[in-house]
Formats: C-alpha cells, sequence, structure tokens
C-alpha cells in the first residue's frame, strides 16, 4: 500500500483531536438533545461511546425501559469536512431505502439533521437504535495477544462455524445486488420517501481517502452523475493517474515512479476488456462493508445488524458481481503488501468456495420455492466465479483504490509472460511523459522532504 502523505495525516489528525476535545466537552449538552428528539422526558443518561474510523457515537440509554439509542457524528479531518454533511445525508438516504425494499437488519435512524441543528454545532448527525451484538470480525479474527498484529480470519475456525455465518451472509450480499437504478450516483438531498431516484455525485471511500491523506486536489473530483460504466472507469482510471501526480511523498526513487506509471496506464487500457456492461443496470454497492460493520448474536451466530453505508453509491453492476473481497477479514492490499499473492490465494479461494457454495444452497431452494429462479449463468454464484476466473476482481479492486492499484497490477493484471517488465514495449511518446513524471516526482520528493523537516523537528528523515 502506498505510504499516506504523513504531513496531511497529521494535519487531518490535529483536526479531528480539536473537534473531539469539543464533543466531550458537549456531551451533557449532547444527552439532552436525544433526549428531547426522541422523547425521553428526562431521563437521558451517558452511557458510553463508540469510536470507528471515520465516525464518534455516544449512546444514551432512558428510564422506564425504553431501548436506548446512539447519536453518531462524522469525524472532521478523517471525513473531508466540506463532504460531512453530503456523507451523513447519503447514508441516511440509503438505510431508509434499505429498509424498505431488502431484508437486510438495519438500524432505524429515528432522527438526522445537518451542522446547523446539531447540538454544540459539531456537525451532521443521526440519531438511531442502539442494536446488541459484537463485531462479526471479532468473532471470526485470528486470536492474539500482539495488539499491532494483522487482523486476518483465523485459519483454525470450524468449517462448521462458517458454514452457519456464510449461510446467511449471502442474503445481505444478494439483496441489494437486485436493485437497479439508471444513473451512477447516490440519493438526493430530499428524497426521503419513494419514489426513489438518484440524481448527484458518487462518494467514494476512495474520494475521501484521497482528500484527506494525499493532497489529492478536491476540486477534480467528479461533480455530477454518470451514464455509462465506461465512463465511471475512465474517471477513476484518470483518478489514478492524477493520484501519482499529485501525492508529493508518492514515490522515493525512480524506478518507482516507472513502475507505477506504467502500472495506472496499463489500468486505464484495460477499462475496455473489463468493462461487462456499459449501459448499466447500476447497483447499489457499499465500498465499507465488511464483518467489522456487521453485528451478531455470538450464542445463536444470527446477524443482528449491518452498519455503515456511507460510501455507498449506485456502481456499475459488475462490483456486485465480485466474490466478497473481506472473507479473509483483510483485503488482498494487505495481503500484497505484507505477505504474497501465493499466501492470499492459499487462503482465499477456500473461503470464496465455500462462500459460493452457500449462496448457490440459497439460489437452488429460491429456484425450487419461487418457479425456476433465474438462469443458471445469470445467479449470482455464476457471475462470482465468472468475476474470479476473468481477473475482473482484481481491476474492480483495483479501481477502488488509488493507493493499492500498483501492487494490484502488477500482481494480479499484468501479464508477465506475454509483456515482462512492461516498460521496454512503452511507445517513444508514453515514455517521454513517463520521464516527465519521473523528474516531476524527484523534484516533489525534495520539497517534501524539507516540509517535513519543518513539519517535524527533531525527526531523523521523512517517512
Amino acid at each position: 500500500m502506498t505510504a499516506y502523505d504523513l504531513i496531511a495525516e497529521a494535519d487531518a489528525d490535529d483536526e479531528c483531536r480539536l473537534w473531539v476535545r469539543k464533543l466531550i466537552n458537549a456531551k451533557d449538552e449532547i444527552v439532552a438533545f436525544v433526549d428531547s428528539r426522541l422523547d425521553g422526558r428526562g431521563t437521558g443518561e451517558y452511557l458510553g461511546f463508540l469510536k470507528g474510523s471515520f465516525n464518534v457515537s455516544f449512546r444514551v440509554g432512558f428510564g422506564d425501559g425504553k431501548p436506548s439509542a446512539l447519536i453518531r457524528f462524522a469525524k472532521p479531518g478523517h471525513t473531508l469536512s466540506a463532504w460531512r454533511d453530503e456523507k451523513v445525508a447519503n447514508e441516511v438516504r440509503v438505510i431508509e431505502y434499505l429498509r424498505e425494499n431488502t431484508t437486510i437488519p438495519l438500524p432505524r435512524v429515528q432522527c438526522w439533521g445537518s451542522a446547523d441543528v446539531s447540538p454544540a454545532q459539531l456537525g451532521s448527525f443521526m440519531i438511531m437504535d442502539f442494536v446488541e451484538g459484537i463485531r462479526l470480525s471479532t468473532l471470526l479474527k485470528e486470536p492474539n495477544d500482539d495488539d499491532q498484529a494483522d487482523f486476518i480470519l483465523n485459519p483454525a475456525i470450524e468449517e462448521a462455524t462458517l458454514d452457519t455465518i456464510y449461510d446467511r451472509l449471502p442474503i445481505i450480499c444478494s439483496n441489494s445486488p437486485g436493485l437497479n437504478f439508471p444513473p451512477l450516483e447516490p440519493f438526493p438531498k430530499m428524497c426521503l420517501q419513494a419514489p426513489w431516484a438518484v440524481t448527484g455525485r458518487p462518494l467514494t471511500y476512495n474520494m475521501n481517502e484521497l482528500a484527506t491523506m494525499t493532497g489529492y486536489p478536491t476540486d477534480q473530483f467528479p461533480t455530477t452523475h454518470f451514464e455509462r460504466d465506461s465512463d465511471y472507469f475512465e474517471t477513476v482510471a484518470r483518478q489514478h493517474l492524477l493520484h501519482l501526480k499529485t501525492q508529493r511523498n508518492l514515490s522515493s526513487n525512480e524506478d518507482d515512479v516507472r513502475r507505477r506509471f506504467f502500472a495506472r496506464r496499463q489500468f486505464q487500457r484495460l477499462v475496455p476488456k473489463h468493462c461487462i456492461e456499459d449501459a448499466g443496470p447500476f447497483r447499489l454497492f457499499c465500498d465499507d462493508m465488511q464483518p467489522s460493520n456487521m453485528l451478531v448474536d455470538p450464542a445463536t451466530l444470527r446477524i443482528t445488524a449491518v452498519l455503515d453505508f456511507e460510501f455507498t453509491n449506485s456502481m456499475p453492476a459488475q462490483f456486485t458481481y465480485g466474490p466478497p473481497w473481506w472473507l479473509l477479514l483483510r483485503g488482498p492490499d494487505m495481503w500484497l503488501d505484507n505477505y504474497s499473492l501465493d499466501e492470499f490465494l492459499a487462503r482465499y479461494v477456500p473461503r470464496m468456495e465455500q462462500f459460493l457454495r452457500a449462496l448457490e444452497r440459497i439460489e437452488a431452494k429460491a429456484a425450487y420455492t419461487g418457479g425456476g429462479g433465474l438462469p443458471q449463468n445469470q445467479r449470482l454464484s455464476a457471475r462470482m466465479r465468472d468475476s474470479w476466473k476473468t481477473g475482473r476482481f482484481w481491476f474492480n479492486y483495483a479501481a477502488r483504490t488509488s493507493l493499492d492499484v500498483d501492487d494490484i497490477y502488477w500482481a494480479a493484471l499484468h501479464d508477465h509472460a506475454m509483456d515482462g517488465n512492461g516498460i521496454d514495449s512503452l511507445d517513444a511518446a508514453t515514455r517521454s511523459d513517463m520521464e516527465e513524471m519521473v523528474k516531476l516526482k524527484m523534484e516533489h520528493r525534495k520539497a517534501y522532504n524539507a516540509d517535513y523537516g519543518l513539519r517535524f523537528p527533531g525527526e531523523v528523515k521523512s517517512k
């Protein structure tokens, strides 16, 4: 994985840290706010907090057996401050839509609002039901006393336990892929009731990471919707290239710049090969759906809630056709960074097959009870197998992460037998562009190192 711009990361952390102090100081005001919004009649009581990558939540309890609630705020710095209202509004609309149209277990949003009506002006918020359960990732992870150890699937977990969970997970994975939309966009600001429509730009996990942690120019992100899959993937390819150009500490040596330049140019050239349904449909896809955002009853293994739909958009359907990237808890980028492709495949493929068998059991049951169901080649399990067989799984994953596209390309998308190191095959014009990029990135690195020394005096060298 490409390292963050540590100056940008420190600035984001500083912004968040100041806000957290304000949040803590406003605890009583927040509790009173939730109490008034939920008619707690003065019985509201602070029960603790929950912290995630992008949000902080306070749990508030009430008297007379009234269920407790969470008020959740988007963290500035870790979410681009200018996007906090957009992020929260998008997530609320997605949750309401999914509650109306699927059987996915979701917390009920009781109240939400923008920064101007929030307690202590803390920013956009939502108040939702508190749901009991432990994170599914906690149940599945490899036991380890080392807090710094990689967070991965327990290789000794019982097959029966995974079968029980996998028999339930496809219900979640296959619900939203059935929801088709015309253009690629999240839900419009005022659309809270049927008929549902989509009118805005996508807001993805990758966009937020680029904006907060790399110095990517935010005025270069899309501002409107996409009409075709190829338009989306071409935009992503340009984002990857602009990220290479703008993150100052992206590379520390010339060969690394060449390696990244070639990978990102080649990714762009792979768009026609891997873009399979250019005219749609577009389907709801959550960038951050994974076991750490699912709650489970540890006694029954029943999934009690799916959380965190903030980076959810109507996306090219092929994103939903790939096998889940999170079956080992951490994605392939971590395995490529710390281990190897072979080690990832040795662990991932058996779990993928087990998951697909569970999905096939569900599809067979639906076909039996529903009068035939979909043709075999249109079933989600068949589409997932095709995505894996053709390498589209890797293309889709590379499209979702500018910080990992280089490693993914060289490990899984580059044809080493046919193209060798690839760089030798470049035409003169492309090679000239590459060398210009090398020169620029070396200048960037020199300037970054100087700024790093000013930002972090006393440290021996930049990272």
